[in-house]
């Protein structure tokens, strides 16, 4: 014999709930089809028509009400999906402010150092009129030698990427790019330069930086905005229909994003010149983790929407 519709209201939201329960265990607990929220139902128990409670109520204490089994991982994963929102706003900001600044024209100093090593076996020395030449975006060349101790200091140099060309007559010359601006340089400093016996033709590469001019450095960080940008509105967007509707899946993207966004800001080499941005970014990914995850396994538990 089937067992019969049971209807019952959901102790959370008051909706009504009518299920057929398993013949087993006596009490069952089903997903509210309007909140989610697990509904505990009693299987119905024979004989009938009177059970003993029913005609002695004295006899035995009254049952306290069911609790729902279920802690507020809505809250939680909502709060959560804010902070994540938040902060990759704000890297976004940052990350915006930088590519902008980047681009304000400036002039630049570079100094360094060249030494000679002739053999494996003998210590290098220093190379007196090595010659410096520092080629910019704009294909002009700024010349110079070293003195001697072998060091030299090259000034005027604009903003963007500058391939320095370090040579000495018989010995293999190098070339080395760097980037030079107001947010972020890379060789402007010391740079130590040690060549070995050879010719033009095998002449060795290098470079300080990932970015070999200023369009690339700019790109790169227009490409994070836009990135940490759509992170933050999913997470945003996932936040408040979290509160308003209550879905797991919603949680589950929103973390998801921000579960992603240091990935991102690693392939476009930004935490190369901003480390700091990408601990920040470390932290966004935890907390979108933290919502994916308490959110994954509410899903697990309630199941999914009945739409």
């Amino acid at each position: 014999m089937a067992l019969p519709i049971i209807s019952v209201r959901c102790p959370a939201c008051g909706g009504p709930v009518s299920v057929v329960p398993a013949p087993s265990p006596p009490t069952q607990w089903y997903p509210c089809p309007h909140c989610h929220a697990p509904v505990p139902v009693v299987l119905p128990r024979d004989p009938p028509p009177l059970y003993s409670w029913e005609v002695m109520p004295g006899l035995y204490p009254y049952l306290p009400t069911p609790r729902v089994p279920r802690w507020r991982a809505s809250r939680a994963a909502a709060g959560a999906l804010v902070n994540v929102a938040v902060i990759a706003a704000v890297l976004a900001a940052i990350l915006g402010y930088y590519a902008i600044a980047a681009t304000a024209p400036s002039s630049y100093a570079v100094s360094g150092s060249v030494e000679l090593q002739p053999n494996s076996s003998s210590a290098p020395y220093p190379a007196v009129g090595a010659v410096i030449v520092a080629t910019d975006e704009a294909g002009h060349d700024h010349n110079t030698t070293t003195d001697l101790g072998g060091n030299f200091e090259l000034g005027g140099l604009p903003t963007g990427g500058i391939s320095v060309n370090v040579s000495f007559p018989g010995f293999a010359p190098l070339t080395v790019d760097i980037f030079l601006s107001t947010v972020y340089s890379a060789g402007a400093g010391a740079i130590d330069v040690v060549l070995d016996p050879g010719s033009v033709s095998n002449g060795t590469l290098g470079s300080l930086t990932p970015f070999v001019n200023l369009e690339t450095f700019v790109a790169a960080m227009g490409g994070a905005v836009v990135l940490l940008g759509l992170v933050a509105i999913i997470a945003g967007a996932a936040a408040i229909l979290t509160l308003r509707s209550d879905r797991p899946a919603l949680g589950v993207v929103g973390g998801g994003a921000g579960l992603v966004a240091p990935l991102a800001l690693v392939f476009l080499d930004v935490g190369d010149p901003f480390p700091i941005l990408l601990a920040a970014s470390a932290i966004l990914a935890a907390i979108g983790g933290f919502a994916l995850a308490i959110r994954a396994i509410e899903m697990g538990m309630v199941g999914a929407a009945p739409d």
